[in-house]
C-alpha cells in the first residue's frame, strides 16, 4: 500500500506538470515542470522525502529499461539516420560537455554558499 501511495503522489505531481504546461506558452516539457513542482514541494516541506523516496528509488533503478524503445527506434530508422550520424554525435558530445561544465559550476556555487552560510552561524 505504501508504494501505491508514493506512486500516486508522483503521478499527481506529473499531472500538475501537464496542467502547468497547458497553461504556459513556453516550450518546456511537462516532465520538467513536474520535477520543479516536486523539488519545490520537497524543499518547502509540503511533501516529505519519505513520502516518495522508495518509489523514486525503484523508478531510478528501472530507468535503463526505458532506453530500450528509443534504441530499437534508432535501429529501425538506421538507413535514414546514418547520413546524419556525425552531426548527431558532435551535438551529443558537445551538449554533454556543456551540461557537465554547468553542473560543476552550479555545484561549486552551492558548496560555497553553504560554507558561507555555515560560517555566519
Amino acid at each position: 500500500m505504501k508504494y501505491i501511495k508514493q506512486f500516486s503522489i508522483i503521478i499527481i505531481i506529473s499531472f500538475l506538470g501537464e496542467c502547468v504546461k497547458a497553461l504556459l506558452p513556453f516550450k518546456i516539457p511537462a516532465s520538467v515542470y513536474g520535477l520543479v513542482i516536486l523539488l519545490v514541494a520537497l524543499l518547502c516541506g509540503i511533501i516529505k522525502l519519505e513520502a516518495v523516496k522508495d518509489t523514486a528509488e525503484f523508478l531510478i533503478q528501472i530507468m535503463p529499461v526505458m532506453f530500450i524503445p528509443p534504441t530499437v527506434g534508432i535501429m529501425v530508422a538506421w538507413d535514414q539516420i546514418k547520413s546524419m550520424i556525425v552531426p548527431f554525435c558532435v551535438t551529443a558530445v558537445l551538449s554533454t560537455i556543456v551540461v557537465m561544465v554547468v553542473t560543476g559550476h552550479i555545484s561549486q556555487l552551492v558548496i560555497r554558499f553553504k560554507k558561507r552560510k555555515e560560517g555566519r552561524q
